[in-house]
């Protein structure tokens, strides 16, 4: 679909940076690899949702329904591809969150099918920056779990975080999400992070990503 004028992403020069995006649950390490590559890669690095949306998505969750919540969510991912187009003209950035967030969070979280949740999303794909490579953090159960015990000990679990561990079935339900994003996402990079710190995952991924310039130059 081609945007009516008034809906055409701002143009800000030439994309010189990559973007990158992590994805994946709750609680599994994205904000902790986002601000590591951003201070190796000298990136910018942004979490969708970015402010203003950040502080209102606690009263969105617990007031509106569905799809006024989708809606929200839209909104918040399409000020994200703003920022990114903005700071590409710059250099590098990185995206704590993306679109695959969007729809996963949502079909888990409401129990919409995710081509349903796909389907809403698609008219304003367009409007979206595109990612160079979009990392799918993956780890096993018992290892999330662990890491999220460690977060609620040092007092910095979140409520997506919570609810991961008290609503049944949530958790199961977004990994099989992200895998299905993750299946279907010509960007998509499996990592996996059982046994890794941030800094070994870090290096993985600026490995990959100097591999993969190789290649294509």
């Amino acid at each position: 679909m081609i945007l009516p004028s008034a809906y055409q992403p701002v143009a800000h020069g030439d994309r010189h940076g990559l973007f990158l995006v992590l994805e994946g649950v709750s609680g599994i390490g994205k904000s902790t690899l986002t601000k590591t590559l951003a201070d190796r890669l000298g990136a910018a690095h942004l979490h969708t949702l970015p402010s203003p949306h950040s502080g209102w998505s606690t009263t969105v969750n617990s007031r509106l329904r569905p799809l006024p919540q989708f809606a929200f969510y839209l909104s918040g991912l399409l000020h994200a591809a703003d920022t990114v187009a903005h700071y590409r003209a710059a250099g590098p950035v990185i995206a704590d969150r993306y679109a695959s967030s969007v729809v996963a969070c949502h079909s888990a979280v409401h129990g919409v099918d995710m081509d349903d949740a796909a389907h809403l999303l698609a008219p304003f794909r367009p409007y979206l920056e595109t990612p160079d490579s979009t990392f799918y953090l993956r780890c096993s159960e018992p290892v999330l779990r662990r890491r999220l015990a460690s977060k609620e000990r040092g007092n910095a679990l979140t409520t997506d975080d919570s609810e991961l561990l008290t609503v049944p079935g949530r958790l199961p339900r977004l990994l099989a999400n992200f895998e299905a994003a993750a299946h279907d996402d010509p960007t998509a990079v499996v990592l996996d992070t059982d046994d890794k710190t941030p800094d070994e995952l870090a290096d993985w991924v600026i490995n990959h990503l100097e591999t993969t310039r190789a290649q294509t130059h």
